[in-house]
């Protein structure tokens, strides 16, 4: 049942090992036996399992042993329980009463060890235990993960009781604590979809479907808790960018679990706050649900939203895409990059070209670049100059004349002057100036306007490297280096007052949070999706490795991207159909679905998708 399993069975002694033989996959927590005194080394997490398989807990026997107890309760958290109901039966009544599992989840490097503070062959109705382990993430009561790190310790009480002689646990741990591999298994990240407050996304429609990650219970009516969770609002962390058109107060009605028909329908009855909503937002309502669910059930291809015996709306998932963007289904026509004269080409990007055109205008024909990126709607352009110290912007259009440029550096050298530039869905050009004398992240408006600082949080230590925009607005990722380390950070972007001037001037990044926690050295990113980047870098000590993270720290499901050596430069799309582009050794390389890395050109650098 996988080397974590064979080391604790050996651990714990050979009648372990047998009842772990005996019980099979399907009962990996529950059914072990326990010692019956002596202290616990450590509740082992159960090696990651293939989604179909459910672990069941079992409550605690008749005259449990009070370390029985512990390893049961501690054991039960990793279940598929809906309601903990088993761990419960291992506290007492009042104990019971005051426990909110689902207020925090502790994750650990491994299961959490379990040491008696004190044991003594006197006969006791009271003792202590200390769980102790490595932190490597929390998920509050809102299911939002963030990564943690430093040592784990937690006090633990058992009382046994005067009448009946049964030990149980008066004090429990806070929340819920298990190692990583045990939380693999359980839980399944979703992204609950809002809209961008700001609607000027620059293309049709002008609304952005926002992600916003959350993690439920992998076994535990995953469909119903995620529409539940979105009803429940926005995490506080992107709630000041993005609104709901759920009504305040808007729940599904009581004991209602969602499953969808043969039809790949899901009706929704929700209670009488949503029952006056016109049919506008109602839809709006649906496009939330359908891009939340997509993400459990692809095939989903309907929403009906009910209150009480009436139906509010119906919704198909085409439809869905007329009300909102999400930059996950928004193709690129292009996939672009540098040739060997440093001029911007371009390739039809959904198919296996290697044959490059150069852009049309001065971009492709007049200026030498070092680095280049294109707006979402393909018709503009931005690139730096070779040597780092000019920002050239123009249109992609036969004969287009090249400019002044639109900002220039002061920066002592290549690597310390602008970064490779970012377009905004609303079509607002990002760019970082690295001269360590003057370090700003910059913003021009439509490209072409002049450029304004855009405010970042006191105390941001190090400096802005690279910058990449997410295709919703509202989110950007940065490389941030300080000193030797250089970490991948998000932020969420809010355009507030500019006091009238339209300059953009009132754009500032907050709470930068970091999404590589693991890694000492990051040198490429790109977004991958609408939560998602691809990103390369190192470990401390490691060597280069190429990844894909979540924005809230969290690792996705599925294998990473195939190993490739030397990568200097990498590119997604948020449209996974897209292939991956990399800037290697070998040159200009490419990874479709399934496939493995391809040559499109060897000499080439800087390759793009829009953004």
């Amino acid at each position: 049942m996988g080397a974590d399993r064979k080391r604790a069975a050996r651990r714990h002694g050979p009648g372990r090992a047998a009842a772990f033989a005996a019980c099979g996959a399907v009962l990996l927590a529950g059914c072990a036996s326990m010692p019956d005194s002596g202290d616990l080394r450590g509740v082992e997490s159960t090696p990651r399992q293939e989604a179909q398989v459910r672990v069941f807990a079992v409550p605690p026997h008749e005259d449990a042993s009070y370390s029985e107890i512990v390893t049961g309760f501690l054991e039960a958290l990793t279940s598929d329980d809906p309601d903990y109901e088993i761990a419960r039966k291992y506290l007492t009544p009042q104990a019971s009463a005051k426990w909110h599992p689902l207020r925090s989840t502790t994750v650990l490097a491994d299961g959490p060890g379990a040491q008696p503070d004190r044991l003594s062959r006197e006969e006791t109705d009271s003792l202590s235990y200390t769980l102790t382990g490595t932190r490597v993430a929390t998920v509050d009561a809102e299911q939002s993960y963030a990564p943690a790190d430093g040592d784990y310790r937690e006090s633990m009480h058992l009382a046994r009781d005067r009448k009946t002689r049964q030990w149980r646990i008066d004090v429990p741990p806070r929340g819920v604590v298990m190692g990583r591999s045990d939380f693999q298994r359980n839980y399944l990240s979703v992204d609950r979809y809002y809209f961008a407050t700001d609607t000027g996304a620059g293309t049709a429609p002008h609304t952005a479907a926002v992600a916003d990650p959350v993690y439920v219970r992998r076994n535990v009516d995953p469909v119903t808790e995620a529409v539940r969770s979105l009803l429940r609002g926005p995490t506080r962390w992107l709630d000041p960018v993005v609104r709901s058109s759920f009504p305040t107060g808007t729940a599904l009605r009581a004991s209602e679990s969602l499953t969808p028909d043969d039809q790949n329908k899901l009706t929704v009855p929700l209670n009488g706050k949503a029952a006056r909503v016109g049919v506008d937002k109602c839809r709006e309502m649906a496009a939330q649900l359908l891009f939340t669910l997509q993400n459990l059930t692809p095939t989903m291809d309907e929403v009906e939203l009910r209150a009480g015996d009436r139906q509010l709306c119906h919704l198909t998932a085409e439809d869905a895409e007329d009300i909102a963007v999400r930059g996950s289904v928004k193709r690129a026509d292009y996939l672009y990059f540098l040739n060997d004269k440093h001029r911007l080409v371009r390739l039809a990007a959904a198919t296996d070209d290697t044959e490059p055109t150069p852009v049309p205008g001065a971009l492709g024909e007049d200026v030498q670049l070092g680095s280049a990126a294109v707006s979402r709607d393909e018709d503009m352009a931005a690139g730096v100059g070779l040597d780092g110290k000019n920002l050239y912007v123009g249109a992609l259009v036969s004969g287009g004349p090249l400019g002044e440029p639109e900002l220039t550096s002061a920066g002592p050298s290549a690597g310390k002057r602008l970064s490779a530039p970012s377009w905004d869905a609303q079509g607002d050009l990002w760019v970082a100036d690295r001269d360590p004398g003057k370090p700003r992240l910059l913003l021009l408006k439509k490209g072409v306007d002049d450029p304004v600082e855009v405010k970042t949080p006191p105390g941001l230590e190090g400096r802005i490297e690279s910058v990449r925009v997410a295709a919703d607005g509202v989110r950007v990722a940065l490389v941030v280096k300080d000193g030797e380390k250089s970490s991948l950070l998000i932020g969420r972007i809010e355009r507030g007052d500019d006091g009238g001037a339209g300059d953009g001037s009132g754009v500032s990044v907050h709470e930068l949070r970091s999404a590589t926690p693991e890694l000492e050295e990051v040198t490429a990113m790109s977004w991958a999706g609408d939560s998602r980047l691809v990103v390369v870098g190192r470990e401390k000590d490691g060597v280069q490795t190429m990844r894909y993270v979540q924005v809230d720290g969290s690792t996705p499901e599925g294998p990473a991207p195939a190993a490739l050596s030397g990568v200097k430069e990498i590119t997604a799309s948020e449209d996974a159909r897209l292939p991956l582009v990399g800037y290697s050794e070998d040159g200009i390389v490419r990874l479709s679905s399934g496939a493995q890395w391809q040559k499109i050109v060897t000499d080439g650098t800087a390759p793009v998708y829009p953004g």
